[in-house]
């Protein structure tokens, strides 16, 4: 029996899940390993059944509603894994922490705005234990596909936990500090193909840092091409401003 998985969305723009709808081809052969039964953007039928083998979850956690539902789907999943930059650090989504929530509610609906909940947006982790997480915005699909096969084959999966700056390096990519561009790529987890130094931008590290990050090499590496700390913080903030200590 083929293990059963569900997608589910919270607060995001449900790229992560448009980025598997675009496997196509690639999405067939791990059909062939599991069964896919919940997908509201990918399904045209529902199953819902009791209990899950796997549940991958994109999005950050911002309402009550999504809280309470967020748990459902924990207890009814074996392994939850959390899919793209907003299950896994919160995302863009956790910028509007610095504000306070009706301060929120005003600027986005005005007068409206009050008959809305909203709580200070979260990663999945913040609410309930997660098993996996997939990073990025929005998540490599080669990576994805990889991690859905170890799961459902009962493997570890393994995430690149180097600096981006290795895969730009094989690519041969002028390095964006010599562009006089800021870049997290000396911080960041690698395993996206350095696709934005590839393009011309730097990293803005929405795959996270790798676990033992070398923040002084990268301090001293902003300070030969004439970079502040500060300036920089302001890049990796786009993607990782959550604090676990924020209140919810």
């Amino acid at each position: 029996m083929k293990p059963r998985v569900g997608m589910f969305a919270f607060t995001c723009c449900e790229g992560c899940g448009l980025a598997v709808i675009e496997c196509e081809n690639e999405l067939l052969d791990v059909l062939s390993l599991i069964d896919l039964v919940e997908w509201r953007e990918g399904l045209s039928e529902k199953a819902n059944p009791p209990e899950l083998e796997i549940a991958l979850v994109e999005g950050s956690i911002s309402t009550h509603a999504d809280e309470q539902k967020l748990k459902a789907i924990r207890e009814r999943a074996k392994v939850l894994v959390a899919l793209g930059a907003c299950a896994h650090t919160g995302g863009l989504n956790a910028l509007k922490n610095r504000y306070g929530m009706n301060q929120v509610k005003q600027m986005v609906y005005g007068e409206a705005g009050a008959q809305f909940d909203t709580i200070p947006a979260r990663p999945l982790s913040a609410v309930v234990p997660v098993d996996l997480f997939l990073p990025g915005c929005p998540i490599d699909r080669t990576e994805f596909l990889s991690v859905v096969r170890d799961v459902a084959l009962g493997k570890a999966p393994r995430l690149p936990d180097y600096p981006l700056c290795v895969e730009c390096k094989k690519k041969e990519n002028v390095c964006v500090f010599f562009q006089g561009r800021f870049c997290m790529g000396p911080v960041v987890r690698a395993g996206c193909g350095a696709i934005c130094p590839t393009h011309g931008d730097g990293c803005e590290a929405c795959r996270g840092l790798v676990s033992h990050p070398n923040e002084q090499a990268h301090k001293e590496t902003l300070a030969e091409h004439g970079l502040k700390v500060d300036e920089v913080l302001m890049h990796f903030n786009m993607f990782n401003s959550y604090q676990e200590d924020q209140p919810a």
